[in-house]
């Protein structure tokens, strides 16, 4: 094994972290911007309704391609631990199995997808005004997919194998395409919303065939073999079981999607999901480092527990929370002090701005303690305990958020949306703290 892998297991723990997480943010960050970019064009260049077409649409792609990323961590997970114990055949069968899955999974829904948009569509809130815009949205979007499914695989390998800097580049460079192409798309050809369709789809594509060609060539410690992509059930089933987590995830959120755009339709009409869809890019770009700070965290956590150096693991846990949690701290300032000037950046609409400042200082209220939440549920699925990872990753928005949604609002109205999303928040963070504790005392000591 190549001395960037080995290294997991040997540098210094804060060294590692920030080696690791720094690009990982990068990359999140880029990607945010190009989100926040994305629907600054489709509001200043198509209009309110457009940006409630892409709140409603993203869901669904993500839900899809989401069977790449729980793959793509899951596999990850058992390729970290299996670097640390030197058993190097088990990493490469398990990543030829994790091509295999995502290709053929991603494209079976996308055919679904493709048959079934207008109830899909429907489903996941795109009432009224909505539902045109959207479906146009959606229909090209939706090739793009299964090139998304990959590169969400990849991603997290490529991480595991201690290359985060090219991991980076993955997702800086569709980013800069889909951006570039929205101005030519939108702006100067006047394509509309087939046009930011179009211009997403190409990205996805760039984004999967870059990281393809990582792993094709020398760079990847990983070997690829028609052997490989034979399914082996073992190793099948540990992915699922790892994978299935943020699967799951992905999934919980995709419901509460649909009870949350239902809810804000009913109390606050397009309106109110146009707000939420402002607020849920800023929440995209404002955790940026707190999301790579988690996915720094995973390969180091994974190498280590692997090598059962529990010494090394709980200052990994350590580090990380102390590390998220002060530039959480950051980020909650910060929206704190410029809430109107957040959403000006947005919208020219009088109504959105007056709407969105009071929503967004209360989505925020606990960011300061996401970052426990977040690397409580990382590390178990880094060690392979797919229960405890499941009902973490599942705690804020499965057990919490979505009967907080549903409940709330009969008290307070719109605002109820609002006030759920700093409740769920706490109670998550506190459930997560009392497992990891527990885990750190049974299992690390």
């Amino acid at each position: 094994m190549t001395e960037t892998a080995d290294s997991l297991g040997t540098q210094k723990i804060s060294k590692l972290l920030i080696k690791q997480a720094i690009p990982a943010s990068i990359g999140i960050l880029v990607m945010s911007l190009n989100m926040i970019v994305d629907t600054i064009f489709v509001g200043q260049w198509i209009g309110s309704m457009a940006i409630a077409a892409v709140t409603v649409v993203l869901p669904i792609v993500f839900l899809i391609s989401s069977i790449g990323m729980g793959i793509g961590i899951g596999g990850s997970s058992i390729i970290s631990r299996a670097f640390g114990s030197n058993n190097f055949n088990k990493a490469y069968v398990t990543f030829g199995n994790q091509i295999s899955l995502t290709l053929g999974l991603s494209i079976f829904f996308v055919i679904i997808g493709i048959l079934y948009y207008n109830p899909l569509l429907l489903l996941f809130g795109a009432n009224g005004a909505i539902l045109e815009p959207a479906t146009e949205y959606f229909n090209v979007v939706l090739f793009g997919v299964p090139f998304l499914a990959f590169a969400m695989m990849g991603n997290p390998v490529i991480r595991a194998e201690g290359k985060p800097k090219f991991a980076m580049y993955a997702m800086i460079l569709p980013a800069i395409s889909n951006i570039v192409l929205d101005i030519i798309f939108i702006k100067f050809l006047d394509l509309g919303m087939f046009g930011a369709g179009l211009a997403t789809s190409i990205s996805y594509a760039v984004c999967g065939l870059f990281i393809f060609s990582f792993f094709i060539s020398k760079k990847s410690e990983l070997v690829i073999k028609p052997s490989y992509f034979i399914l082996k059930l073992a190793i099948v089933k540990e992915i699922v079981q790892l994978g299935g987590v943020t699967i799951a995830r992905q999934g919980t959120i995709s419901v509460l999607m649909i009870v949350l755009n239902a809810t804000l339709f009913t109390y606050g009409g397009e309106n109110a999901i146009a707000v939420y869809g402002i607020i849920n890019r800023v929440m995209m770009f404002a955790l940026f480092p707190v999301l790579g700070v988690t996915q720094g965290f995973l390969p180091i956590a994974g190498y280590n527990y692997g090598a059962k150096n529990n010494e090394r693991v709980k200052e990994t846990i350590k580090m990380a929370i102390l590390y998220g949690s002060s530039v959480a701290t950051l980020i909650f300032v910060g929206i704190m002090a410029f809430p109107e000037a957040i959403a000006t950046i947005f919208t020219s609409d009088a109504a959105l701005i007056k709407e969105t400042p009071k929503a967004l200082l209360y989505v925020f209220l606990a960011t300061p303690v996401i970052t426990a939440q977040l690397v409580g549920s990382a590390y178990f699925q880094a060690a392979g305990k797919a229960l405890p990872a499941l009902i973490l990753t599942l705690l804020k928005q499965g057990f919490f958020l979505i009967p907080l949604v549903y409940i709330l609002p009969k008290f307070f109205g719109l605002q109820g949306v609002w006030y759920s999303f700093p409740v769920a928040d706490i109670l998550a963070t506190i459930v997560t703290l009392i497992f990891l504790r527990l885990e750190v005392r049974k299992n690390l000591n």
